[in-house]
């Protein structure tokens, strides 16, 4: 650990370790708001780092239980909130860096129990026979707990104090001497509160957890956590942007140690020979391991990418400016008349959130099936077969299946939509002969634009005739943008209908139904009375005749009121939203 961004104020009390317990002499508690101060009551670790703090310079953090989006673009933020489990985050402005501060404020932060925690692993060994055939970690975790309750006393006196010895004058010698040790084993060790909760979250960090990750992984503002080797941890904040931890790592040793007990705490271990893994964390979260200066010469490093247990909704991600209620009222229509639809986007442009978010408007009576290579993709729907793609064999009893086997597999599964997580090789042109005989597909693919994607599609390795392309009927372009202000967000910037391929041209003509504007932040219907997919598609199949074809206009506008009423009256959770629209489906109010 590199230690705190600023150098540590000296106590006025010169109590130590126990700064901060006293409320009635502590001279930082009076000066906190009243909703802080009962905060640090509860937690008094949080008291103590606030104890910490220099008095010149920021002040005392404004503190927020749970902090919200209107706080993103806060100049020279100076915040804490609460993560959960006791565990706290500071928000510091750096002067020095781009960067702001990301500090974690831990009940071990004061006291790591270093020595105690050592001890108690040691008298573990003893109760062995307690936790043998107990698979649940939970579980096991709940007897080691009350093993350790067993083992300390929580006690006024000064931590590390042993019991007095009882004087016996009969024993002596060797014979006395292997009393006393075999008593010092067994003898309990005296702690205090403040150092019992301490030793707790260690030991369920350490057993339960990832170790000194395990605030980050808990923290749901973090979108990425990224080690570069040597140096600090870095982390995307939701709200903050890109930040620097406290926490990194100064001699190859320690971060090469920590590598390797990531990797076999997630049951993919690395080695010299297999210095690269890919992995998926209990929670969902992407991890890549790199291990080893001989590939990475700054060191071993690691990624994470966070995965959100509750996806964003579409109203939240129009709620942050990403789309418009037309443009969601639009894919709603594609997605429940069957059409193919592909997100496409650049890196870390938002894809997969909003294939996510746009699962809500598949009708909940049909059959999905997923295909991933990494599990991100999350339905609500309860008739649901997830596939997952398993990777080379290690053991002659098990063999490699890809997304090409898996999507073969699916199209006998007789699926109403088929999600393949990312388009990437050969299983490209078998998604384009899924979408011939009938089988909606929806996918992610890496492209910047539709000529872009065409040209990727149609060449190798993916190798896609260019006659099968019109059978994808929608490509949304997703792109990290960078608004009038300056801020970095996250937008739709088009719609686009594949009309036809003319093989005369060798051209593919497109319309652009939607469209986003930079200098307002705002985005164009742009294929109003003018779209290719509602007039000669859908209308068709809604029994529109030719001559009220465009009466389907109707349908979204009424289709995006319903939305923004949704929206006004604050439903806009993932699975509320889906609740809604499955029980506007039932009623028929949804058609």
């Amino acid at each position: 650990m590199f230690g705190l961004p600023f150098e540590i104020k000296p106590c006025p009390q010169d109590c130590g370790k126990e700064c901060g317990t006293n409320l009635d002499k502590c001279p930082v508690y009076p000066k906190l708001p009243p909703e802080f101060q009962e905060i640090c009551k509860e937690s008094l670790h949080l008291l103590q780092y606030l104890h910490m703090l220099p008095e010149d310079g920021f002040g005392i953090p404004a503190y927020y239980e749970k902090i919200t989006r209107s706080l993103k673009g806060t100049k020279d933020p100076n915040l804490i909130y609460q993560v959960g489990g006791g565990v706290f985050v500071h928000v510091l402005a750096n002067p020095e860096d781009i960067r702001d501060h990301y500090i974690a404020v831990e009940p071990s932060l004061v006291d790591a129990q270093d020595n105690t925690l050592d001890d108690i692993e040691l008298r573990l060994t003893d109760f062995v026979e307690e936790l043998e055939g107990i698979d649940d970690p939970s579980k096991r975790l709940e007897i080691i707990m009350e093993i350790v309750d067993r083992l300390v006393v929580v006690t006024s006196k000064k931590a590390g104090e042993p019991e007095p010895e009882k004087d016996n004058k009969k024993d002596n010698g060797k014979k006395s001497s292997l009393k006393k040790g075999k008593d010092k084993r067994k003898a309990k060790i005296n702690i205090t509160s403040f150092q019992y909760t301490s030793l707790r979250y260690l030991l369920r960090r350490k057993l339960e957890g990832m170790g000194l990750l395990d605030p980050m992984i808990m923290d749901p503002n973090i979108e990425d956590i990224s080690c570069s080797g040597l140096g600090n941890i870095f982390v995307e904040h939701k709200i903050f942007g890109s930040l620097r931890t406290s926490i990194g790592f100064d001699t190859h040793e320690v971060l090469d140690k920590f590598v390797i007990e990531l990797a076999e705490g997630i049951k993919h271990p690395v080695t010299f020979r297999e210095p690269c893994v890919d992995a998926t964390l209990p929670d969902g979260s992407r991890i890549n391991i790199v291990y080893g200066t001989d590939v990475s010469k700054r060191g071993s490093n690691f990624s994470i990418r966070k995965f959100s247990e509750t996806p964003l909704s579409i109203l939240e991600l129009i709620q942050f400016g990403a789309l418009s209620f037309d443009m969601a009222a639009y894919l709603s229509l594609i997605l429940q008349e069957g059409m193919n639809v592909w997100v496409s986007g650049e890196t870390a442009s938002g894809k997969t959130t909003l294939l996510n978010a746009m699962t809500t408007f598949i009708p909940p009576d049909a059959k999905i099936v997923s295909i991933e290579d990494t599990p991100e993709v999350q339905v609500p729907h309860h008739n649901w077969i997830r596939g997952c793609t398993r990777g080379s064999a290690k053991d002659a009893n098990t063999s490699e299946v890809s997304m090409f086997d898996l999507l073969k597999a699916a199209l006998r599964q007789r699926p109403n939509l088929i999600i393949v997580g990312e388009i990437r090789g050969e299983e490209g042109a078998i998604a384009f002969q899924a979408m011939q005989t009938g089988h909606a597909c929806m996918s992610t693919f890496h492209a910047a634009s539709v000529s872009k994607l065409i040209q990727r599609v149609t060449g190798h390795p993916i190798n896609v005739p260019k006659t099968y392309v019109d059978n994808l009927n929608v490509i949304v372009i997703c792109q990290q943008v960078r608004l009038a202000n300056g801020a970095l967000a996250r937008r739709l910037t088009s719609i686009n209908e594949i009309v036809s391929y003319d093989s005369i041209g060798d051209s593919f003509s497109f319309i652009e139904s939607f469209n986003w504007n930079p200098l307002d932040d705002s985005f164009l219907f742009r294929g109003y009375q003018n779209s290719y997919l509602l007039e000669n598609k859908i209308a068709p199949r809604r029994g529109f005749p030719e001559e009220k074809r465009r009466q389907v206009y109707k349908i979204l506008k009424q289709r995006s009121d319903v939305l923004k009423r949704i929206y006004e009256q604050g439903k806009t959770d993932f699975y509320e939203l889906y609740a809604i629209l499955s029980k506007a489906y039932r009623e028929g109010h949804f058609r």
